[in-house]
């Protein structure tokens, strides 16, 4: 199975005070994200994680990375100083008839957006409202800081496409 996360912040100790993130402090944060990653995501499932992961060194990061379920590709963000400056920056994989597009920042156009392809994006923590409805944010802000399983992704984009549609005949 497949789950799709962003802007988990790891190390970062201003994102609390800058999102008014409810942790006392960046441990917290930190055990808490981790616990809740692993109540959903098993050893078995892919994890995208589109970027803003950690800000820390690499040595930090994986000490994270390794106590969470799941394999991880991860997309760089512009907090993600421990990835290579050729890190990937957009993911593209067909998931059940779906095309979808993975980038740390939501686009106007992406890879076969025209042919009704998803685009997934972090950045904006829950802040952006005017996008696409074949887009959807996927930060752990506008997720009760769990990452999102494919399925659920489906079933929200699909009520957008039909809202959207509902929209435009009303109008």
């Amino acid at each position: 199975m497949f789950f799709f996360t962003a802007d988990e912040h790891h190390g970062h100790n201003n994102i609390i005070k800058h999102l008014e993130r409810p942790f006392k402090n960046i441990k917290e944060m930190e055990e808490e994200l981790i616990k809740r990653h692993n109540e959903v995501v098993t050893k078995r499932d892919t994890v995208i994680h589109s970027g803003d992961f950690c800000i820390r060194s690499e040595q930090y990061t994986q000490a994270i990375i390794k106590r969470l379920n799941g394999t991880h590709v991860f997309l760089k963000g512009n907090h993600d100083y421990w990835l290579e400056r050729k890190a990937i920056t957009i993911w593209e994989k067909n998931i059940d008839k779906n095309y979808i597009v993975v980038c740390h920042y939501c686009m106007r156009t992406w890879p076969k957006s025209h042919y009704g392809s998803w685009q997934l994006f972090g950045h904006s923590h829950g802040k952006l409202k005017d996008y696409f409805p074949t887009q959807m944010d996927i930060g752990v802000d506008t997720n009760n800081y769990y990452p999102y399983s494919f399925e659920e992704i489906k079933k929200i984009i699909n009520n957008q496409i039909l809202i959207d549609l509902k929209n435009k005949k009303n109008s």
